[in-house]
Formats: structure tokens, sequence, C-alpha cells
């Protein structure tokens, strides 16, 4: 299997709260209470590990609360390359409701020095290279632009690496203009960081003709309960089975996650995307991270319908030729 490298810029301590219903201004009674070492970058780790493969994780991480990250890293058999900042990991709180509605609060996380920045670069060019793939995924923390996010995708791109990146707001738009390989914004993501709408198929044909030009050979468009979308070699698009929703959190990391891998272990693009849609459909059933029932999974694969799109939406949508 493959060796991959995921950084974190801005990981947390996810306290996910089960309630069984959020009602704002009273008391709220907790079913459970969970805490997770999370960020996306991690998430898509811990897929990828049970999916086989070796993972490299990087960052940067809070000095005075590591140890949850660390047992994680432990065990999980991770190589842990994170640059320790002064201060905490920031916390986020998840509201989750039994009709499957999460509602997020989430902290400001450690200011990150130019040092900091430096050290991480410095570590990534000695350890980049050792990999087949390197996953760019989350937020970006307090004293990270989004022009140094740029810069970070164009360096690990000069290492020869395809980059994968899953981010969002000034931090996509910035990224986007150094042509990472593979990117998963949703809808909104999407038509956000190009300034223009992003719903339909015509629509994203018209985005995908211009991120093709930036050298962006993977764009995949997770649309929630409406399936994905994928601009590769060919459009496909993929219709989730019907699932119970305990959490939505960690859905778009494990797509990723299994568009990564079909793509790295040259499966087909109907078996990629059939199988990253089914690992994002296992994900939103529960609380945590990973495959935790391969049979589950298996039987979501089986319920995962794939169709190829035309070459020229816009066409079909409207009858205007490109």
């Amino acid at each position: 299997m493959s060796r991959i490298l995921t950084l974190t810029l801005n990981p947390a301590l996810d306290l996910t709260v089960q309630v069984p219903e959020l009602k704002p201004g009273a008391v709220n009674r907790s079913e459970a209470v969970i805490v997770h070492a999370a960020g996306k970058g991690i998430n898509v780790a811990q897929v990828l590990a049970d999916l086989g493969h070796h993972l490299t994780v990087s960052g940067f991480l809070g000095a005075d609360n590591a140890a949850a990250f660390e047992a994680l890293f432990a065990r999980r058999g991770f190589t842990d390359a994170f640059v320790r900042v002064p201060g905490e990991t920031r916390s986020n709180l998840k509201l989750a409701e039994a009709a499957g509605r999460i509602t997020d609060i989430n902290g400001p996380g450690p200011e990150v020095s130019a040092a900091a920045q430096q050290e991480l670069l410095e570590t990534l060019d000695r350890l980049a290279p050792g990999h087949d793939a390197v996953v760019v995924a989350g937020s970006l923390p307090r004293g990270v632009t989004p022009e140094w996010l740029a810069a970070l995708v164009g360096r690990l791109k000069s290492l020869g690496l395809p980059v994968a990146l899953d981010t969002s707001g000034a931090a996509l738009r910035a990224a986007l203009a150094a042509g990472p390989w593979l990117i998963k914004p949703n809808t909104e993501e999407l038509a956000e960081a190009c300034g223009a709408p992003a719903e339909t198929a015509t629509e994203q044909a018209l985005l995908v003709e211009q991120l093709r030009a930036l050298g962006i050979e993977h764009l995949v468009i997770s649309q929630g309960a409406d399936g994905v979308r994928w601009y590769g070699a060919q459009t496909l698009e993929a219709q989730p089975p019907k699932v119970t929703v305990a959490s939505t959190v960690g859905a778009g990391d494990s797509l990723l996650a299994g568009m990564l891998h079909g793509l790295l272990t040259g499966q087909s693009p109907e078996r990629t995307l059939t199988t990253a849609t089914a690992i994002a459909a296992l994900a939103v059933t529960q609380i945590g991270f990973g495959i935790n029932d391969p049979a589950q999974l298996a039987t979501f694969e089986d319920q995962v319908r794939v169709r190829v799109l035309p070459d020229f939406p816009l066409e079909q949508e409207s009858g205007v030729t490109p």
C-alpha cells in the first residue's frame, strides 16, 4: 500500500455532545459525551489506515494538550511529524441531535509563529519525498495566511508529490492558483472560492474548465444526500444509499480518503467512486472516524449507484454548446 502524508494545520479536540433535540435557551440534558482527537487531515488518516495505507501526520499541535493526539498516533501507528507550538490545540463543541443535525461551536486555536511555520516547511522538505501523496486539509490557525497555504501547496508540488486539498473560504481561493492535484469542496465552498454558482452540472462544468487550466486534475464535489460528482478523466455521479444519520462529522474526510485510496491503488473510476461514497455513507452512521464495520461498508457499496454523465452537461441542460 501507499505511504501518505496528511497535513492538519489547525487540529482540534472534538467534544461531541449527543442530545435528543437541541432546545436553545433551555436546559438540555445529554445522552452521551464523546471526545476525539481530530482535525480533517487526522480524520482522513484514520480512514486511510483502515484501508491499509501507511500514514505520516503533520501540521501544528498545541504543546499544552498534545497527549490525546499522541495517544491516537501511537494507537494507530502513525508517524508523528507535528510541529509543537506554545499553548493548547483548540477545542470544538459539536451538539449532535438524534435526527442527525449538528451544531458546531469551534474554538480559535493557538497562534502559530513565523518560526513554527518555517520549522514545518523544513520538516516537510525532509519528509515529504518519501511519500506517494500529500493531503492538506482543514482550516488555518491564527497567524497562518491563505497566501502561505498557497505557497505550501506549490512547495509540495515542486517535490513531485500529488496534493489533495480540502479547505474552504479564502484558504481554498488562494490555494486553487497553486494547482493542487485534487480538490474536494462541497457546492457552497466551490461557489464561494470561485465567485460563481456551482449547483447544477452546467454551472459546475463551466468552473471545471477554469480549474483544469490551473492544473487541477480531479474535482470531487460533495453534495450531501444528493450524492457526489467527480470531474476527472470522465465525469461520474454517485448516489449514496439511504442511511440513518448519527452525525455528518467526518463524512467529507471519509469521502476524500476513499477517493485517494482508489486513485493510488489503480482501481477503476467507477469502483473508486463507489467505495468512496460508501465510506462516506458509513461515516454518517457513527460517531467517530474510521471504518469500524467492514461488513456494513460492503452492504453500502452494493447500494451505491454510479452513472457516467455526458462529457458536455452544458448541452444536456441548456442546449448551449460549450
